[in-house]
């Protein structure tokens, strides 16, 4: 690195040499479909798992309206990004968007929020694909595995395969996340002749309040961040940036095809799986709640367990395209600095964040273990919803900071291949949605430890910034470009 040093504002920077990013290089690959795959992918879990928490939280009623809400918000936001993106088509993504409006506090405390939604989002996930897989051993061979065994194994495949090439991720995304959809198809049709509302409205209300609204219209709020768990992590798109061949063109139209996909698959789930036996209630608690609805169309037994082993197909598509996010997200903000420069180094030969990707999986890892046998402290709480509450945490966090990014960037005097309809209003009404579902994230005195400890997480990681990684900074693209077009 060179010796020269940029000090502004109490921000250190180097200018890195060739050799520096000769280090840290990515391959381009993906296409529209790669993008609207990744996307989709990302979320489709979401129908498979950890929205019918949601269900004891707020009633069939109180979800339904919490996850109309948290649609606008999201759609909102994706127009907000689909504008943003080709016009910084850096794969900081997040974190450049708030870098640029917002200087390199924003662009940290972006980047920071995001690298724990992403970190803790297939924690979640793996811990649904533990639930399924050990309903199925049991169910087919009687035998009992530690979900912790399940979670080290899928974690080991699939960190695996992401560093085996971009290629691979992105060609199996696409195979997975069309998989995934077919499987739901085949369950929404099927569910379709057994929908009953004495099903679906059959949590026990409060006294007072009605069958719709069991918990009234603080269910609604309580509701919310298992709502968010349909759309959560379609964001992570721009991370593909520099991955892929024609960011400006395709990124708009991989997230706008991708929201408007989650939405009709959301609705379906929702209405379908709530809507058969066992109802609403024992839903609402279970860690795999597409295997009790296969049970209920297919009868118990050999082929309801073979589907839901398929079913696992959707939160492996989570699964892998959020490692491949988390491992994008460490790797832009540590080449610039902001997280130790170690972690942004490529393999030498299939050009993937190997170091990154590694380090997410022990930290993910790491946390669903404390959860899950953290009992003392977590009582009897899901450990899936604990873990969701504490990564939609650092989502909505990501979420405001990007829509106030959106409403200052628009102040900017750039190129926008492609512009929102919804312009300001849109990003400002998500930024609102996001900060209200944040407030009421502590809502739920079961889910707090989890929340708390998720923000001394936060605290910890402002803290090394400003005692440390500040004054480290890289004049990476995304810095290069961000220092271009503002003063900070």
């Amino acid at each position: 690195m060179s010796p020269n040093m940029n000090r502004k504002n109490r921000f250190s920077y180097t200018e890195a040499g060739v050799e520096y990013f000769e280090r840290r290089q990515l391959k381009r690959f993906a296409g529209v479909w790669s993008l609207w795959a990744l996307g989709v992918g990302a979320v489709i879990s979401g129908d498979f798992f950890g929205w019918n928490f949601g269900l004891l939280a707020g009633g069939f009623g109180g979800l339904l309206a919490a996850t109309a809400i948290v649609a606008v918000m999201y759609v909102g936001m994706c127009y907000s990004i689909a504008e943003m993106s080709p016009a910084l088509p850096h794969t900081g993504g997040a974190y450049s968007f708030g870098r640029t409006a917002m200087g390199p506090w924003g662009g940290f405390i972006t980047g920071l929020a995001e690298s724990m939604e992403y970190i803790l989002t297939p924690a979640v996930i793996v811990v649904g694909i533990g639930g399924y897989m050990g309903s199925i051993a049991n169910d087919l061979t009687g035998m009992n595995i530690a979900a912790p065994v399940w979670w080290a194994l899928f974690y080991g495949v699939f960190v695996g395969m992401n560093i085996l090439g971009v290629e691979l991720t992105f060609r199996f995304t696409i195979f997975i996340t069309f998989l995934a959809l077919g499987i739901l198809s085949v369950f929404w049709i099927g569910a379709i002749p057994h929908f009953s509302w004495t099903y679906a409205l059959d949590v026990v209300p409060e006294a007072g309040e009605s069958v719709w609204f069991p918990h009234g219209l603080s269910g609604i709020a309580a509701a919310l961040p298992f709502a968010i768990w349909f759309y959560l992590a379609i964001e992570q798109l721009p991370l593909a940036a520099e991955e892929s061949h024609d960011p400006k063109r395709d990124m708009p139209k991989g997230l706008l095809w991708g929201i408007l996909t989650l939405i009709i698959a959301s609705v379906l789930t929702l209405f379908l799986n709530a809507g058969i036996a066992p109802g609403a209630t024992v839903v609402g608690a279970s860690d795999n709640p597409l295997f009790l609805a296969f049970q209920t169309i297919f009868g118990s037994g050999m082929g309801a367990s073979l589907l839901a082993l398929v079913a696992v197909a959707g939160l492996v598509a989570s699964f892998h395209t959020i490692i491949y996010a988390y491992g994008r997200n460490i790797y832009s903000l540590s080449r610039a600095g902001y997280f130790p420069h170690w972690l942004s180094v490529t393999h030498p030969v299939r050009k993937t964040p190997h170091v990154a990707l590694i380090t997410g999986a022990v930290m993910g890892f790491a946390v669903a273990l404390i959860i899950q046998y953290g009992a003392s402290f977590l009582g009897s709480v899901p450990v899936g919803a604990v873990l969701l509450n504490m990564a939609v945490f650092g989502a909505v966090i990501a979420y405001i900071m990007q829509m106030v990014a959106f409403v200052r960037i628009r102040d900017l005097d750039i190129e926008r291949p492609y512009v929102s309809p919804l312009g300001k209003t849109g990003a400002v009404v998500a930024g609102v949605i996001a900060s209200v579902t944040l407030v009421f994230l502590f809502v739920n005195p079961d889910y707090r430890p989890g929340i708390y400890g998720t923000a001394v997480w936060f605290a910890g990681g402002l803290l090394y910034y400003y005692f440390y990684g500040r004054h480290r900074m890289i004049l990476s693209p995304e810095e290069e470009f961000a220092i271009a077009h503002r003063s900070a």
